[in-house]
């Protein structure tokens, strides 16, 4: 089959990528747009999956959102109607949903964060199939549009499966310049551009305390906009890197003694990893962040003097990888399923 692939955020060609190569593996065809918008182009680069970039992120406000997609799916609409793919996949890409509900192609989704609901009810309600994780309750779901004849729910963190195959590269600590004796942080700052952010000062006075922790800690920073590098670079602390570029962040969360995130996709690659992880997100908690806390693999931090910040000892690598092979099978199965 000739597929298209869609990526509109950094962690969709992590989530997808080993599905793109077990597809291709098989004969499959696969064709990848992507949008620029924080590090998505720089990680489709890093992982050496060709794309080709339509449109950018239209930012915080709603209007300029709205007028983002109609733009960017007229443009996507143009191409792909000279592709003319089977099927098309995506990890919440609204634009994908629009184009592929438009052309007639059938769409899966995959997702596993509920609560951006515009979005989630666009990208459901137009899909073939969707795919989610079992932490989901089924019932916030199919309030959303994904009733049961199309939903998949598959156990465990999609981080668990796209990191399978996963061997981190302790070399990112040497490529970072970071010194090994300290404490090593990563910090993610929140999604403020996306409509479920609610903003709090947590994440700001995280930094800070990192920042006065100089002669004990070096926090990294890997920022979702130009602006949040510049933010943290403008505090002038010797101890926060800030780098320019899309890095290997796996491998720097897995080799790292803390993390400290406003995001869903980095938390969940830390429990995944191992790593001791902090939430600081200040939106309505999904049901697979609700489950982690419950069990204790999440910590929510209310109060930046909570930090443990201590060296790890435990070994590092994938705690509980799960073959992507069950996501191939079911994003394949959409074609027999009726519209």
């Amino acid at each position: 089959m000739r597929i298209w692939v869609d990526c509109t955020a950094a962690a969709h060609p992590l989530v997808l990528r080993p599905i793109v190569e077990r597809l291709e593996a098989q004969g499959d065809e696969v064709f990848i747009t992507a949008r620029e918008y924080g590090q998505t182009v720089g990680i489709l680069d890093r992982l050496g999956l060709h794309h080709t970039v339509v449109g950018e992120h239209g930012g915080a406000s709603r209007w300029r959102k709205a007028w983002a997609l109609g733009s960017r799916s007229r443009a996507l609409a143009k191409l792909v109607w000279k592709k003319r793919p089977e099927l098309a996949l995506a990890h919440g890409s609204v634009d994908l949903a629009v184009v592929s509900w438009f052309l007639r192609i059938p769409s899966v989704q995959m997702q596993d964060y509920e609560f951006a609901s515009v979005q989630r009810q666009i990208a459901f309600r137009t899909a073939r199939r969707v795919l989610a994780p079992e932490a989901i309750p089924v019932d916030r779901l199919r309030k959303l549009g994904a009733k049961p004849k199309k939903l998949v729910r598959y156990p465990g963190l999609k981080e668990e499966y796209y990191l399978y195959d996963f061997v981190p590269d302790e070399g990112i600590i040497d490529d970072l310049g970071l010194d090994r004796g300290k404490v090593i942080t990563v910090v993610r700052p929140p999604p403020e551009t996306s409509e479920y952010h609610a903003p709090n000062d947590v994440y700001a006075a995280t930094v800070r305390r990192l920042a006065e922790a100089d002669g004990a800690v070096q926090a990294v920073v890997i920022p979702r906009t130009p602006e949040q590098g510049e933010a943290a670079r403008a505090l002038g602390a010797p101890n926060l890197l800030i780098p320019d570029r899309a890095i290997d962040a796996q491998s720097l969360i897995a080799c790292a003694d803390l993390v400290v995130s406003a995001g869903g996709t980095m938390n969940r690659e830390a429990v995944a990893l191992g790593t001791p992880v902090y939430t600081t997100f200040s939106g309505r908690m999904g049901g697979v962040d609700e489950v982690l806390i419950h069990e204790g693999r999440l910590r929510v931090l209310e109060d930046p003097d909570e930090l443990d910040l201590c060296k790890r000892t435990d070994p590092v690598g994938v705690l509980n990888p799960r073959d992507p092979t069950f996501l191939v099978d079911s994003v394949l199965g959409a074609v027999a399923v009726s519209p």
